[in-house]
């Protein structure tokens, strides 16, 4: 798992992914190279999902065999950021 810097800047749609996953929207194949899905369809954008993971912001919310699709949930490092990249977060 690899360090997250919190003024680290993501796409837009990395964003648009952490808030997917905080909505209780997304879905992920528990394996060490995770496949998204969102509102049951494919991820647009594997890699950026990818990055999520191996960074440590998304995380399966429980444990299954591999392969087999889970739902996912923020690790608090993905809380922390989604926080700070909220244009409305209270400073």
């Amino acid at each position: 798992m690899t360090a997250v810097d919190p003024g680290a800047t993501l796409s837009h749609r990395a964003l648009a992914l952490l808030r997917a996953t905080a909505a209780g929207r997304v879905e992920l194949t528990f394996s060490s190279e995770p496949d998204f899905r969102v509102d049951q369809l494919p991820c647009c954008d594997q890699p950026a999902a990818r990055v999520l993971v191996h960074a440590g912001l998304v995380e399966p919310a429980v444990a299954a065999p591999p392969g087999h699709w889970v739902p996912a949930h923020l690790s608090p490092a993905g809380i922390q950021l989604l926080t700070l990249n909220t244009p409305y977060a209270a400073a």
